[in-house]
């Protein structure tokens, strides 16, 4: 695993996708409000995180490859504050994705005891956070061009459209560069034929068409065929939370691998962390198995944290040591 830490130490990677800003409110509540039947928080302290595709560039970053993200930022202070985390990780954001006349997506969560109380959602219209192909597709296909990756990560808030995925796609065909997706179904985005496709549980039933009863029996085999006839991708590995997770190539289903064991605080951020690890892993030389393995790694090392987090090789080669 070190040897892959090196590779991918060498690496440059591109991420498009939705940027958020993640806000928390930590506190305590001991009583209930006399105006409703609802807690009454008292503030501790605040906490600002990247979310969305900045939480995947900063989980490439911290991998040790060179990380640039492609996204709409407002110049607002949502966006400057967000601006200043990606900074502080050596992790660029073109100048010609930053709009003032755009507002900065902001989630804000009050925490209470470690446990999340409510969330806070403001964000505009999808049309507002498209990237604008008739200004920026040559620097679009310029950034593609020097990646050895790019990571699609969708938010479903309006970066990630077909128009952007064929371009990138078709960039990425010439230069023989990996391209991965980790999808938001309720987007409706049309494409076919990524590399790496990388949904969760639901968003591969999502994907496939499929509904299923509570207590169904998840139809993994019917999943794989579905989501193979409709998108084609070289590989799709489903995230199962508890149960691993699964690899299958051409609609079938070529292995299924366990998650470990381990005290969960919050699984928030663990697809962000396993788009990375996959993505940075296969780009540097690591057959899908392995890549997959290491992306279990990574993501068992960020379900242990509190928020959207990032997994340092370091302990990623401790917790793969600790499971062997």
């Amino acid at each position: 695993m070190k040897k892959l830490l090196e590779k991918i130490s060498e690496l440059n990677v591109l991420i498009i996708g939705d940027l958020v800003l993640d806000h928390y409110i930590w506190g305590d509540a001991s009583r209930i409000s006399p105006e409703a039947p609802v807690p009454v928080i008292e503030v501790d302290h605040d906490s600002y995180t990247a979310g969305g595709a900045a939480n995947v560039a900063l989980n490439v970053n911290a991998l040790g490859a060179t990380t640039e993200i492609c996204g709409i930022l407002g110049n607002d202070d949502s966006g400057n504050q967000l601006r200043r985390i990606l900074m502080e990780s050596n992790v660029p954001i073109d100048e010609a994705f930053i709009l003032s006349n755009k507002q900065t997506v902001l989630k804000t969560r009050v925490m209470v005891r470690q446990q999340q109380l409510c969330r806070l959602d403001r964000e505009s219209n999808p049309e507002d956070y498209k990237i604008d192909l008739e200004k920026q597709k040559d620097l679009i296909i310029e950034k593609v061009k020097a990646a050895d990756a790019v990571i699609f990560s969708d938010y479903a808030k309006g970066v990630i459209d077909e128009a952007i995925v064929k371009l990138v796609q078709k960039a990425a065909k010439i230069n023989k560069t990996l391209v991965t997706y980790d999808p938001k179904p309720k987007g409706k985005v049309v494409f076919s034929e990524i590399d790496i496709l990388k949904p969760n549980r639901m968003e591969a039933l999502e994907l496939a068409g499929i509904q299923i009863g509570q207590h169904d029996e998840y139809p993994v085999a019917k999943i794989c065929e579905s989501i193979w006839q409709k998108y084609r991708p070289r590989y799709l590995i489903i995230s199962l939370g508890a149960d691993g997770m699964l690899l299958s190539e051409k609609g079938k289903i070529i292995s299924q691998i366990p998650t470990y064991a381990r005290e969960v605080f919050d699984v928030s951020g663990a697809g962000d962390s396993v788009i990375a690890s996959l993505t940075t892993a296969m780009a540097a030389g690591s057959t899908i198995e392995e890549a997959v393995h290491f992306a279990n790694a990574a993501g068992g090392v960020v379900v242990g944290k509190v928020g959207a987090a990032v997994a340092y090789p370091s302990e990623i080669i401790e917790y793969a040591a600790s499971h062997e």
